[in-house]
């Protein structure tokens, strides 16, 4: 009898690894599934009241295999991901066993927010020390979940990571008291659902305000042919890259675009030939009315910029420096300082670069002098390019620009 029992609970341990492997891998990679990820927690919080070390070993395996999908991705970015990835795992893992302390000691209702609570300080503090920014966040699983995602407006991405995780809480919790205390498992549900469901109508009601519009067609421009997409070209190579955007451009503002965005880095800008982009860009602006915006590597012993040229009809050419480098590749750059503004009417537009999306500033910085529209050079992989969007489209929603 033992044998069998050990048996079946052995079973329904490596069960619970693998139901969570599942859940985290489509739900909290690249292309998430994001239903997905509001039970993923669940099936190690049903188990919490087992002894600690399995508990553990549960959630740590089910968490850290999940999260294997993000090796590939990784491994292109130099991260070492055993290390990323054990600290997650291992987040999650202090998370589940503070759940259960609590659980057992009969704080039912510190138990039901410490997980959420816990994981949110956490994702947090990461923002803040780490060069990935809010990057690791789950909120960024849920974009194609619209009312939940106008939750960022207010609490930013943290808000949105507390949702994720009081859900499975809830339902964990009221299953653990259902024999014991049902009234007070009644109460968790309710306070807790109820509380989901508050930020749900939020969401809806946010969502059907009407919104006041001013119709900006943007043309965005970006090359797959080889030589423009191997190495940031210098030189020759670099006037040629300028001309042949250029020439593209002047298509789609034939076709109506009023702005036009490019990469960033799209050729070398080096101190002695900074007027080679003046030349190519500022003639089409004038000419067509149209705003340009180009990335560009600028070279300035000693330093070196990620900068965006932006072109606006018969101004002088305004410039804006990346913030925020994406380690090793952009290590040596220097990051810049200030924002960037484009008079407009009725509200300014501003000017980021790719990473800096990853951070709540620059972006909460443009929210708060009040842009209606961010243009962002930027230069993905393709493996990252969706979820990559996602994260910059959250920014949007959190601070209130386009």
């Amino acid at each position: 009898m033992a044998s069998a029992f050990n048996f079946r609970r052995t079973g329904l341990a490596l069960l619970t690894v693998a139901c969570t492997a599942v859940l985290v891998w489509f739900g909290y990679g690249l292309n998430p599934l994001w239903p997905l990820l509001w039970f993923a927690p669940l099936p190690v919080l049903l188990l919490a009241t087992r002894p600690a070390r399995q508990v553990a070993l549960i959630a740590f395996a089910g968490w850290f295999l999940g999260c294997l999908t993000y090796v590939h991705y990784f491994s292109m970015l130099h991260v070492p991901w055993p290390v990323v990835l054990s600290i997650e795992a291992l987040l999650f893992t202090g998370a589940v066993l503070l759940y259960r302390a609590l659980l057992l000691r009969g704080a039912t209702w510190i138990a039901l927010v410490s997980i959420p609570a816990l994981w949110t300080s956490a994702e947090y503090l990461f923002s803040l020390t780490t060069s990935g920014g809010t990057a690791g966040s789950l909120a960024y699983t849920q974009l194609r979940f619209l009312p939940i995602l106008q939750l960022a407006s207010v609490t930013g991405p943290w808000g949105i990571s507390f949702a994720i995780l009081l859900f499975p809480a809830t339902l964990a919790t009221a299953w653990h008291l259902r024999r014991t205390a049902p009234a007070q498992a009644l109460r968790i549900c309710a306070a807790g659902l109820g509380a989901l469901a508050l930020m749900l109508l939020f969401g809806v009601v946010r969502l059907a305000e009407p919104a006041v519009r001013q119709p900006v067609k943007v043309g965005l421009i970006t090359s797959d042919i080889a030589a423009n997409d191997s190495i940031v070209p210098t030189g020759a190579d670099a006037s040629r890259i300028f001309r042949d955007y250029a020439a593209v451009a002047k298509g789609l503002i034939a076709r109506g675009a009023s702005v036009i965005v490019m990469p960033e880095k799209l050729a070398v800008v080096a101190n002695a030939d900074p007027r080679e982009a003046d030349a190519v860009f500022q003639p089409l602006a004038d000419q067509a009315g149209a705003t340009l915006v180009a990335g560009v590597l600028r070279i300035d012993p000693p330093h070196q910029y990620n900068r965006a040229l932006v072109y606006t009809p018969h101004a002088a050419p305004l410039t804006y420096d990346k913030e925020h480098m994406l380690p090793p590749f952009e290590s040596p750059l220097t990051p810049g300082t200030s924002l960037t503004f484009l008079p407009h009417s009725p509200a300014p537009w501003g000017i980021a670069i790719c990473k800096d999306m990853d951070f709540t500033n620059p972006a909460r910085r443009y929210g708060l002098a009040g842009v209606g529209l961010l243009l962002v050079p930027a230069w993905d992989f393709n493996v990252d390019r969706a979820w990559h969007g996602h994260i910059a489209i959250l920014r949007g929603v959190e601070d209130g620009f386009s």
